[in-house]
């Protein structure tokens, strides 16, 4: 048995990637994707009919030229997400506009639109994760958008607020960061004489896991953003983890076995009162690293949907 089969039975193994191949090849049970991702994929020339059905789309769609390219970036995201759902038996997290992780009613707006989207075309919302920033304010749209029965996988989770502040929205999914974590320390000349089981990013999503298990909170842990089977291994056992192409590769050509490292406890601590907004907000402020990342990771994401929309202005 190869660690990949190993780690299956600890783990719910989740892609991330948009590249069709790697899916048909791997078979997760879900896929997650990202702006980074989707302009990667629209770059491909297999995927060239995305961008022209998306252009299609946005002409009959009408509307001034933003109007078109945001109605097309979003029917790029939903197109790839279902081309993506047909090799794949659970969910595909579909990523809002990053520009949006500041406001709440325009992110819970965009993904409406975007469920809409998806089922418009015969795919059910029970198979959709809607992907925001763990802002406060998206962190609150995801739980306005839960009433409705849309689920959400809030991402650039680093800091522990972010995590509590999750589990006590009731979240369905989050996805700490464990790689950018890792190499903001490394940045930053804070780690030394290292040793994986000192990874600061396996360190916090332990503590989540702890954390939410203690507490029984219902929300899943989806690590995410690895630098190197290492530090998946070390997670063995959380609820999903997201691995790219690459790592799935080097885990299915290992051999090594390794044990289940997160093992849930079998009692129960009531958990502690939620946090306020204010509360959030100081504490999350307090890590300087998580602070950091979070602005970055927007920041990047934005630039890469900048990016898509330029590749798809000179096609309008």
């Amino acid at each position: 048995m190869n660690q990949l089969e190993l780690l299956r039975k600890f783990t719910t193994i989740v892609a991330d990637t948009s590249d069709i191949d790697s899916i048909c090849k791997y078979k997760p049970e879900d896929a997650t994707t990202n702006p980074s991702l989707i302009l990667k994929a629209v770059n491909l020339n297999k995927n060239k009919k995305f961008l022209h059905q998306a252009v299609e789309y946005a002409k009959k769609k009408g509307g001034s030229k933003q109007e078109k390219l945001i109605n097309a970036t979003d029917k790029i995201l939903v197109d790839l997400g279902i081309e993506i759902l047909k090799y794949i038996p659970g969910y595909i997290s579909s990523e809002v506009d990053a520009r949006l992780s500041f406001n709440q009613d325009h992110c819970i707006l965009k993904a409406n639109k975007i469920i809409k989207m998806y089922e418009d075309q015969g795919v059910s919302r029970k198979r959709v994760l809607i992907k925001l920033a763990a802002t406060w304010e998206c962190i609150k749209a995801a739980e306005e958008l839960k009433k409705d029965n849309i689920f959400c996988n809030l991402t650039l989770l680093f800091s522990f607020a972010q995590a509590r502040a999750c589990a006590e929205s009731k979240i369905f999914l989050i996805s700490p960061f464990v790689g950018r974590i890792y190499d903001w320390y490394v940045a930053q000349n804070l780690i030394s004489n290292f040793s994986y089981n000192e990874d600061p990013g396996v360190i916090s999503v332990r503590k989540i896991y702890n954390f939410y298990k203690k507490h029984n909170y219902k929300t899943i842990i989806m690590g995410a953003s690895f630098r190197n089977i290492q530090q998946i291994l070390l997670l063995s056992g959380c609820d999903r983890l997201t691995i790219a192409p690459i790592l799935l590769k080097e885990l299915e050509s290992n051999n090594t076995v390794f044990d289940r490292k997160l093992i849930p406890p079998t009692t129960f601590v009531n958990p502690p009162m939620p946090l306020s907004e204010e509360e959030f907000r100081w504490a999350h402020n307090q890590d300087e690293m998580a602070v950091q990342k979070l602005s970055e990771g927007i920041r990047n994401f934005g630039k890469d949907q900048i990016l898509l929309e330029e590749i798809i202005s000179k096609l309008i």
